[in-house]
């Protein structure tokens, strides 16, 4: 799971940003929606507590055109809502989004261009814990600058989405 920094900068002592995550739609891909504006009067899922459902609450002009925002009690509910059609699309962090339409053979999902917002992960340590941020983010250093950053996120993701020395 990812640790977002954006809001929370002055509660930890955080690593360098390790990746840049984005909130997006998912939807089906035979379903005739191709951006968020088609989204108007569909019905939309959302994980409770989660960043993408509090972009949306931010976000009310683009949330108020949704005939409903649901809220699920995961990602797993949102995608068998968006199976069986009980949804139109599910709101959700593109490298979770990614990887659940790899998981479910890629083909019937896609994820829309259309970005919700932006944050940052990062690793989060008790204020004034220098000495393990400085050791964990050592460690994070050597791993981007050997390749080994790049290799662990393109087996996961596919592609190197890491922000570490770059």
């Amino acid at each position: 799971n990812g640790f977002t920094i954006n809001g929370r900068e002055d509660d930890y002592l955080w690593s360098e940003p390790y990746l840049n995550n984005k909130q997006v739609f998912v939807v089906r891909s035979d379903s005739g929606i191709n951006s968020a504006a088609d989204l108007a009067g569909k019905i939309v899922d959302v994980q409770t507590d989660s960043s993408a459902q509090a972009a949306l609450d931010e976000n009310k002009e683009l949330s108020s055109t949704f005939a409903r925002l649901d809220i699920v009690p995961d990602y797993n509910t949102g995608f068998m809502n968006l199976e069986s059609g009980a949804c139109d699309a599910v709101a959700m962090d593109i490298v979770v989004a990614s990887y659940q339409i790899e998981q479910r053979g890629g083909d019937t999902f896609k994820i829309l261009d259309d970005v919700i917002a932006e944050e940052e992960y990062g690793v989060g340590f008790k204020l004034g814990n220098t000495e393990l941020r400085d050791k964990v983010q050592g460690a994070l250093d050597e791993m981007a600058a050997d390749g080994t950053m790049a290799e662990i996120s393109t087996k996961w993701f596919g592609e190197d989405i890491t922000t570490v020395g770059k």
